[in-house]
């Protein structure tokens, strides 16, 4: 029975064949009574199951949506004590009818025994309830533990997959050969820019954030061999403030969103490709005019997919994309404390 809010699966099996067992087990001191009639013990047997099918079901029903925080202690007692208000209210009306039928017994002692067998059976389904509910809640802790391991993996992967891009150190090795055959004096510096962009993704490899500063300089390094192979036809401003430089950033989001900007627009002197990076609303910003290829490549969209799977376990702010006409546009949520690990 697959329950509402998604909760879990309990079989109708196990529902069914527990309320007709509680059914027996209750109807056990009534079947040594003499005088008992076959009536009797069948409206005393079906009230029992009666009532056992309503706790299986309304505590069912009451079980919160999944959630890794869980439930509280004081939420289970306030759980419990509702359960045991709603189980009395319901055997009051079993009662009430079982003594219309059988008028003469005495109202009141039928009452309290019923209701002693009923909170009995309550608090028994109860526990076996919310014993099953919490395997099953550490189940899914588990699962979204492995979960987050296969995506941390898979983050990996494509981050390994960015630092040794074969595409970006073939066109790198293009351009210094350029400028050496030219004699560019800016061939040396393109070098040391080349290889500290390579050691920075070498020592970040295994990291899952990193301080925006520190990105902003490998960016830096990156953006310059860029600017050496596009001249003005790449063009890039960066507006952040001190006070938001110590936030944190996972390695090499801005270098894709770059990636991603020429991977997808014309870059020519003609028609320069211009990228922004400021803050607004305690947000990072990165937009780029649009001027789209003829023939660009299919996206895959695993690079903003990667960028958005590693925001998710820093942060509940999500990571925002604007396409208009005119601009494509990242809000990348500041972070400050890296507190979910």
């Amino acid at each position: 029975m697959q329950l509402n809010r998604n909760t879990f699966n309990v079989s109708p099996k196990i529902i069914w064949l527990s309320s007709v067992f509680m059914a027996i087990l209750a109807s056990i001191p009534k079947v040594l009574q003499i005088n008992i009639t076959t009536s009797e013990l069948a409206v005393d047997a079906g009230m029992a199951f009666i009532y056992t099918l309503f706790i299986w079901y309304y505590n069912l029903y009451s079980l919160p949506k999944f959630s890794v925080s869980g439930n509280s202690r004081n939420q289970l007692t306030k759980k419990l004590v509702i359960s045991l208000i709603s189980g009395t209210v319901f055997m009051a009306i079993l009662v009430a009818l079982y003594h219309l039928i059988f008028s003469h017994y005495q109202f009141l002692p039928m009452f309290l025994m019923y209701q002693f067998r009923g909170i009995l059976i309550n608090l028994t389904v109860f526990l076996l309830i919310h014993f099953i509910y919490q395997s099953y809640d550490t189940q899914q802790v588990k699962l979204q533990l492995e979960k987050i391991k296969t995506d941390n993996l898979n983050a990996q992967y494509e981050l390994l997959k960015q630092q040794v891009n074969p595409h970006f150190l073939f066109n790198s090795l293009n351009t210094l050969k350029s400028m050496i055959d030219v004699q560019d004096n800016q061939a040396s510096d393109f070098v040391v820019k080349l290889s500290n962009f390579y050691r920075f993704s070498l020592e970040s490899r295994r990291e899952n954030v990193v301080p925006l500063d520190k990105e902003i300089a490998i960016l830096e390094a990156y953006t310059f061999l860029l600017k050496s192979r596009f001249e003005e036809g790449f063009q890039i401003e960066i507006s952040i403030s001190d006070k938001t430089r110590p936030s944190l950033i996972p390695p090499f989001t801005l270098q894709l969103l770059i990636e991603n900007s020429i991977k997808h627009n014309i870059v020519s002197l003609e028609k320069p490709i211009r990228i922004t990076i400021f803050e607004e609303d305690c947000q990072l910003v990165i937009q780029n005019n649009i001027q789209r290829k003829r023939n660009v490549e299919q996206s895959s969209g695993i690079g903003l997919d990667n960028i958005k799977g590693r925001y998710a376990h820093l942060t509940d702010q999500p990571v925002k994309v604007i396409h208009n006409k005119d601009f494509f546009i990242v809000k990348l949520p500041l972070v400050y404390e890296y507190s979910h690990y």
